[in-house]
């Protein structure tokens, strides 16, 4: 089985990354803070200011360790692969199942059954502790769903349906959040830019799965670019947004709502500008990287597999049954679902 690797996030502005033999070095204000071997790495993430070595960055793809640009507040910026991994026969059937329109169907619909399903038990969990008529309302609306999607949809009309539970699932997010302050307060999901302090953590937490999900695929050897339900657009990691939809209750959603209603993350720490965007500070970025990180150390029995691994470890191994099953290995794809 594949080893979990980590990934390095520097955030401190104005560091500077550089190679010290088989090292990564990290710089900040003419001293070294930090020194890894490069085979302990899966990827760099570097917020705003930050810089490397063009050393490194050679190095980085010869080792097949992704590096990313994101800004301070975690947008997605550009990114860096080495040499194109994995058999091109594979990328060569994904290319021709992404066409068609059938398998693609199908392929969509088993991610947004994974999401629905996910975001349902989330509600149906949070119930089960504050039991509210509204929460229930929309589970059994998330039933019907599912219901529709079991039964084969064409594309469109899938899209259709996830964003339906998208709506209806965000529709009563904020009953997960158990603080009263008003800065966490929840209205609807928005995004470029982020107008409260909730839609800010969810930004940035599905920006850090997506640059995970996204290596994922790399490493198995498929296109993150061409996808099934996310339409395919210049730029976008269409693939990689389709699997990260399995993980974004179980994974960023609940992470989200701990961080709030444990006090890990501060109202201080969220600044509102000018503009109306909402942005955390360094403290409250590091301390959801910290998060982020602890998290991904957690283990859990994966739902097919019936094996214990870590979480970091469950979009590598969906990469792989993905992969498998675009290959024509296996009969049916198992998408991700929480118990």
């Amino acid at each position: 089985m594949k080893q979990h690797l980590n990934t390095l996030y520097v955030t401190s502005q104005k560091s500077y990354l550089s190679k010290d033999g088989e090292c990564v070095c990290v710089h900040f204000e003419n001293a070294e803070k930090k020194k890894i071997p490069i085979h302990t790495l899966g990827g760099l993430v570097l917020f705003g200011r930050v810089s490397c070595s063009p050393f490194l960055l050679g190095h980085c793809a010869e080792n097949g360790v992704s590096v990313s640009w994101l800004t301070e507040q975690g947008r997605f910026m550009a990114s860096m692969h080495g040499p194109t991994s994995g058999n091109v026969l594979l990328r060569r059937e994904q290319y021709r199942k992404a066409d068609d329109s059938v398998f693609a169907a199908a392929m969509a619909g088993a991610f947004t059954i994974s999401k629905i399903y996910n975001c349902r038990t989330i509600l149906r969990r949070a119930a089960r502790d504050k039991p509210n008529p509204e929460t229930d309302e929309v589970c059994v609306r998330l039933s019907h769903c599912l219901e529709r999607l079991r039964a084969g949809l064409p594309l469109e009309n899938t899209r259709g349906v996830e964003g339906e539970a998208a709506q209806l699932y965000f529709s009563v997010f904020s009953g997960l959040i158990a603080s009263e302050d008003t800065t966490f307060s929840f209205t609807g999901r928005n995004r470029r830019p982020p107008l409260d302090a909730v839609n800010c953590l969810l930004s940035f937490l599905y920006t850090m799965l997506a640059h995970d999900v996204r290596s994922a695929l790399e490493t198995v050897g498929l296109d993150p670019a061409v996808g099934f339900l996310h339409r395919d657009r210049p730029g976008r990691p269409s693939l990689a947004l389709d699997l990260m939809e399995e993980f974004r209750p179980y994974l960023a959603d609940r992470l989200t709502c701990t961080l709030i209603n444990k006090g890990q993350v501060k109202a201080k720490g969220f600044k509102r500008q000018e503009s109306g965007a909402v942005l955390m500070d360094d403290d409250t970025r590091k301390a959801v990287i910290i998060a982020w990180q602890a998290r991904k150390a957690e283990e859990i029995e994966h739902p097919f597999l019936k094996e214990r691994m870590k979480v970091g470890m469950l979009w590598h191994i969906q990469a792989r049954l993905l992969a498998r099953y675009i290959r024509g290995d296996m009969d049916a794809y198992p998408p991700f679902v929480v118990r």
